[in-house]
């Protein structure tokens, strides 16, 4: 991994993903292993301006470790020095950077209701904080190769973490003989077009159909937008980028206003177990029955974690010419998987998407219709012949989807 390419990565992360303005405070979180690219995004937000950077430091051992040996009891309980930090996070609304890189069977074997009991608990105590800073502060989500990432993804090649490198660097259009900056310009121009197209539409519903086996329509909510790449920090009207790579269109639909089947077409990674060859099916806006040729006890532990996680937060529109989807392999990351096709996500929805949207409390944007849950967890169903149609209030159907890609 070229040094000059790990720094403008790094650059690109800060400066346009997150967009660190002077002043700042970075709160960067990022695994044990990953200390030295930790440090270029570190000092690159300094370069930026940034008044401190705070770190979170993560392991994968000691995670796994803690679920194997202590207490449900005791890993479900937030002790107060943890609660304090959420609350100076409210106080000092951070940009928040978030260096994913951890292995994807990180907690295979792990007891899937002791992990999903403890995630419950805990995510019960963080919600209010999450709440409190949604829409008020910059973030992003991007990633670091990690040699067990590697070797999930590329198990019998040598060169592994140089493989999953190049994937990443070309998924976030760092290139040779090309200028990132400028390429997301284009990239982020191209997709709110798209979602000016759909806003522009007025559609009520949207109905999905494959021939394996989706055949789905979901409610859509009047007035919410269609939003892609970039959002803006409603207290200092700062654009930044939350994901990178980000190639969806997305929206949140009605809350309990859907009917029908969708079957899942890449294995999803959850608590860093995999559940694969799922499909979810609905019946009045939630989901009644779901079947996984495995991990179905974890998805169905998933799907009952609160009310709001058997119903739908989140429709997202990818085409398969998406550079994920072109890289050729499963990254066995959402962060990735989720920019391969089309996807879905059960749990918590967009307030923002609604108009004053970030000024709503979550209890306001519910009687709206977005979604309310613990959890927010992306599926892929972009099938290659997934065919969807937006159906307008008049009952008139237009072609948004046709093989998948946009009609």
């Amino acid at each position: 991994m070229e040094k000059e390419k790990r720094a403008e990565y790094a650059r690109l992360i800060v400066r346009t993903g997150a967009n660190v303005q002077k002043g700042q405070i970075v709160q960067l979180t990022a695994a044990v292993e990953q200390h030295e690219f930790a440090a270029l995004v570190i000092e690159e937000c300094y370069r930026a301006g940034a008044k401190k950077v705070n770190v979170e430091w993560t392991s994968d051992v000691q995670q796994r470790l803690n679920m194997m040996y202590a207490e449900r009891e005791t890993l479900a309980t937030v002790l107060p020095w943890e609660e304090a930090k959420m609350k100076q996070v409210v106080e000092d609304l951070p940009c928040l950077i978030y260096i994913e890189s951890e292995d994807p069977d990180a907690m295979a074997g792990v007891d899937p209701e002791k992990l999903s009991a403890v995630m419950q608990a805990r995510a019960k105590v963080w919600k209010p904080y999450r709440n409190a800073i949604e829409g008020k502060h910059q973030w992003v989500i991007a990633a670091y190769p990690s040699e067990k990432w590697a070797r999930k993804c590329f198990p019998e090649a040598e060169d592994a973490a140089d493989r999953l490198w190049d994937a990443i660097l070309k998924t976030v259009h760092v290139q040779e003989g090309k200028d990132p900056v400028e390429a997301w310009k284009k990239h982020t121009e191209f997709m709110e077009k798209k979602a000016q197209w759909l806003n522009d539409q007025g559609f009520a519903s949207l109905h999905y159909s494959s021939k394996n086996g989706t055949d789905f329509t979901v409610n859509l909510i009047p007035g919410a937008k269609w939003e892609g790449a970039g959002a803006v920090n409603s207290e200092n009207d700062v654009f930044y980028i939350p994901n990178m790579p980000t190639e969806e269109i997305f929206t949140s639909p009605m809350a309990g206003k859907c009917e029908g089947t969708l079957v899942a077409v890449k294995p999803l990674s959850w608590n860093s177990q995999l559940i694969e060859d799922f499909s979810i099916t609905f019946e009045n806006g939630k989901a009644v029955s779901c079947k996984a040729g495995k991990g179905q006890e974890l998805l169905e532990q998933m799907i009952r974690m609160d009310e709001g996680a058997a119903m739908l937060g989140e429709v997202a529109l990818v085409p398969k010419e998406s550079p994920v989807n072109q890289c050729g392999f499963l990254f066995y990351e959402t962060l990735f998987d989720e920019n391969a096709c089309c996807h879905c996500a059960l749990g918590m929805g967009f307030k923002e998407v609604l108009p004053g949207g970030d000024d709503m409390t979550m209890e306001e944007a519910g009687k709206r219709g977005i979604n309310d849950s613990i959890i927010h967890v992306d599926f892929m169903i972009g099938a290659e012949d997934l065919s969807i149609d937006g159906i307008r209030t008049d009952g008139t159907a237009v072609p948004v989807f046709r093989n998948g890609t946009w009609a």
